[in-house]
């Protein structure tokens, strides 16, 4: 064994010594507590300072301009299966804290018997006759125990078991915000899927132009076979874009069915384009402000706090136990007496309970507790650390995109006018076809990527929105979810 066992074997049978287990000096058999680390420090602003120190409002998905989106994403609240499951994990977590609070009160049960018993002659005599005898016993009564909570270990672990309660409500905001923001992005994405379609149908269009101007060149002498089978190429290449940006609208779809808890064929989405939605501007706020925003992080606290209880529970147990217990009922031989007052029966007894060798078994559980504390602790910084960073990340991705649009917007508009001029100039037989093959796959390239970068800033924007909390208040999340939700009470120690 090693000296600090012994140490703490030593310490606990000197506390054991009669009444002093219930002296000041307690304080002595309980090992002391592990340190801890401490929180991140929370800068002052972003890196990407956005201004007002507001966060972002809760009905968020209307300022994209899409009255689609938004019934979508009132339908996925509330019958998105993720989110189902956790509001059963709500329920099953209040569960555990209510019978883990059982154990602050009295309990009380309602006893009744009734035996008849046959008793040998043999037993009362050595010698014959031998006569059996017969005897009844009735019984009715109350049985009440109650275990005094001198040092805190019952309402620790009640405590332990709401907070985790608590921070299971928490999870369920926090899966309605990843919820709605990943429906938001698949809804972009289809509506990005079709502007591709569209922009792909016109090339099409665009391409068997051309090559009916190349066959034209052809008859009267002025093309190739060559020229005509490189056209036919680029017509056959856009043809072939089609039935991949088919297969990723109608799987975006079936995905967003099943997000809104439905079979692929019940959903009816008519869609548009991303042309058609509005860029919502987002202000981040403060960083300190996150606290209050994420409901991921809540939940860590809520999580750490909890934890901090078990401490405090495990802790406890090596401090002694006091039971009261006591009955009162009636007796009887027989049933016609029973309710007599000559049947009353009571008692009442006392019972004091000190751990003295356990062999190790509560400190293993102290020690257990003590790690999943220090487990919440690192989870907690790590979410505070992560939403910052989160933030971070999508305030560059908006600034970024947004750029990229504009810029890419430029290449759109050079590469459609370099077309149309290509195109005039082959009607007139003035260009060679690598020049004009070049600039009509420059032109579709450009469009089809143009719509490529608008979709990431839509999903650039979402993802600020989910990094600040998805605007989430508990008051805002009811809403959507049409459900009143109690925010938890605050826990009095």
């Amino acid at each position: 064994m090693r000296n600090q066992d012994i140490e703490i074997e030593r310490r606990r049978l000197l506390c054991a010594g009669g009444a002093g287990l219930i002296a000041a000096a307690l304080g002595a058999c309980v090992p002391a507590p592990r340190q801890t680390g401490s929180l991140p420090e929370i800068p002052d602003t972003y890196l990407k300072d956005s201004g007002r120190p507001t966060p972002p409002p809760g009905d968020w998905p209307k300022q994209f301009g899409s009255a689609e989106l938004v019934a979508l994403l009132r339908e996925v609240a509330s019958e998105n299966l993720d989110i189902a499951a956790a509001s059963a994990r709500i329920i099953q977590a209040e569960g555990l804290a209510l019978s883990s609070g059982a154990a602050l009160y009295p309990q009380l049960n309602l006893t009744q018997d009734a035996s008849r018993s046959l008793s040998p002659g043999t037993l009362r005599s050595t010698s014959a006759p031998f006569t059996s005898t017969v005897s009844n016993r009735f019984d009715l009564g109350l049985t009440a125990s109650y275990t005094l909570d001198l040092f805190g270990r019952n309402r620790a672990t009640a405590r332990s078991a709401q907070e985790a309660a608590f921070a299971a409500r928490y999870d369920r905001d926090a899966t309605v915000v990843a919820t709605l923001a990943s429906v938001s992005n698949s809804y972009f994405l289809m509506l990005a899927a079709q502007d591709r379609l569209r922009i792909a149908r016109d090339n099409i269009r665009i391409a068997e132009r051309v090559l009916d101007a190349i066959r034209a060149r052809l008859e009267v002498g002025t093309g190739t076979a060559l020229d005509l089978a490189q056209q036919e190429s680029v017509v056959a290449n856009q043809r072939a874009n089609v039935p991949a940006l088919e297969q990723s609208l109608q799987q975006t779809r079936n995905l967003l069915a099943v997000l809104a808890g439905h079979t692929p064929e019940s959903l009816q989405l008519r869609g548009g384009s991303l042309r058609s939605l509005k860029v919502p501007a987002v202000q981040a706020g403060l960083p300190v402000a996150l606290m209050l925003q994420r409901p991921d992080i809540a939940a860590a606290e809520w999580r750490l706090s909890s934890q901090q209880a078990s401490v405090r529970a495990a802790r406890a147990a090596f401090l002694p136990t006091i039971t009261l217990t006591g009955s009162l009922g009636l007796q009887s031989v027989t049933l016609k007496n029973l309710l007599r007052p000559d049947a009353l029966a009571a008692s009442l007894a006392e019972g004091l309970s000190a751990p003295i060798f356990s062999g190790g078994n509560l400190e293993g559980q102290l020690q257990q507790a003590e790690g999943r504390q220090i487990e919440a602790l690192e989870i907690y910084r790590k979410a505070i650390l992560t939403a910052l960073s989160d933030v971070e990340n999508a305030l560059v991705a908006v600034e970024q995109t947004t750029s990229r649009e504009r810029l890419q917007g430029n290449v759109v508009e050079a590469s459609r006018r370099a077309y149309l001029i290509t195109e005039e100039r082959l009607r007139e037989g003035t260009i060679d076809i690598v020049t004009l093959l070049n600039t009509q796959l420059t032109y579709f390239q450009a469009q089809d990527l143009l719509v490529q970068v608008r979709l990431q800033r839509f999903q650039a924007v979402v993802s600020l929105f989910q990094a600040l909390g998805g605007g989430w208040t508990r008051e805002d999340v009811a809403v959507i979810l049409s459900d009143p939700m109690v925010p938890p009470q605050t826990v009095t120690p």
